[in-house]
């Protein structure tokens, strides 16, 4: 090169900073960093959940992350910040804006209860009932954000499925996931506006209803919750009154009146109700088959009935459902 002098050939060895527009990290370092941080906080799947905020923040699958490229600096500040959330014990759901429950993927936020995984034992329970008929009617009540309701009108799609949900602040995320759902093939759901407890509850349906589901509010309320329950999720589907059955009690009754004779019922309970619930079963005298089902840990977690058409009081079998999915 014409002119060049050694001075332009000179190549220094100083360690250099990235300017803040080029600061970058591996996904793997930041990832265990922040496992650490949610760790000290309290968050028990602390490496699984900085792995999906990653995951969220790059735009990739879970199990893609290590092939992933490297986080930039704004894509580290938003990481950041989310793990401060998170640490806070605000719910990753939240923070991600959806929550999968079966085979769906649920837009869930403040206003609507997140999904837990137990419940999906509820909706396999129900799903397999529903499955064995031609055109059944399932009805789902304190349906939320339509997790068991989208659910079994995704995998049985020759029902006809009823979500009642009362809250105000629930029932747009409902309305949401069953559009989006309904945009995607599977079979509309019916989403009504109503009180479970309503003694003329769905008073077209009485004696139509081939499987009714239900995950009420149950938890006693003098019971301690983890903050992501008590500080984000609506106290009005976490809380069942001082004992917890608050809600079940009327749902038990209506359900009894609108399930057809040989209907099946499934409502999900607090895990110190595996003999409250199948008794108020019992006692209704219009229930047989009566069982209570643990969750995958052992805890009870459901109870079952098939509705009988003559009065005598059924008796109780806690015995677990093989048809249970």
């Amino acid at each position: 090169m014409s002119g060049a002098t050694p001075h332009d050939y000179l190549v220094t060895t100083a360690p250099q900073q990235p300017s803040e527009g080029t600061r970058r990290q591996r996904p793997s370092v930041a990832v265990s960093r922040a496992a650490r941080a949610l760790a000290e906080a309290g968050v028990e799947a602390a490496r699984a959940e900085a792995e999906q905020l990653a995951a969220y923040v790059l735009g990739v699958p879970r199990g893609r992350l290590a092939l992933a490229d490297d986080l930039t600096a704004d894509q580290l500040d938003r990481f950041d910040g989310l793990v401060a959330r998170r640490a806070d014990r605000e719910p990753l759901q939240h923070l991600t804006g959806v929550a999968g429950f079966r085979h769906l993927e649920l837009a869930v936020g403040p206003g609507v209860f997140v999904p837990r995984p137990e419940t999906e034992l509820l909706a396999g329970w129900g799903i397999a009932r529903a499955g064995r008929l031609a055109a059944p009617v399932v009805v789902d009540l304190c349906s939320g954000s339509g997790a068991i309701a989208l659910s079994v009108a995704q995998e049985v799609p020759a029902a006809r499925v009823v979500a009642v949900e009362r809250s105000a602040d629930a029932l747009p995320w409902l309305r949401r996931n069953a559009a989006t759902r309904a945009a995607a093939g599977d079979r509309p759901i019916e989403v009504v506006a109503a009180d479970v407890t309503a003694p003329d509850l769905l008073a077209d349906l009485v004696g139509r209803v081939d499987v009714l589901l239900c995950n009420p509010p149950y938890v006693p309320s003098d019971v301690p919750v983890p903050p992501e329950v008590g500080r984000h999720d609506p106290a009005s589907a976490v809380f069942g009154g001082a004992d917890g059955l608050a809600v079940i009690r009327p749902v038990v009754a209506r359900a009894a009146a609108l399930l057809r004779p040989g209907g099946a019922l499934g409502v999900e309970h607090d895990d110190t109700h595996g003999t409250a619930v199948p008794d108020l079963l019992a006692a209704d005298g219009r229930f047989e088959a009566v069982a209570d089902h643990p969750d995958l840990v052992g805890r009870p977690r459901f109870a079952t009935a098939s509705r009988r058409a003559d009065g005598p009081h059924a008796a109780v079998h806690p015995a677990w459902q093989t048809d249970s999915s």
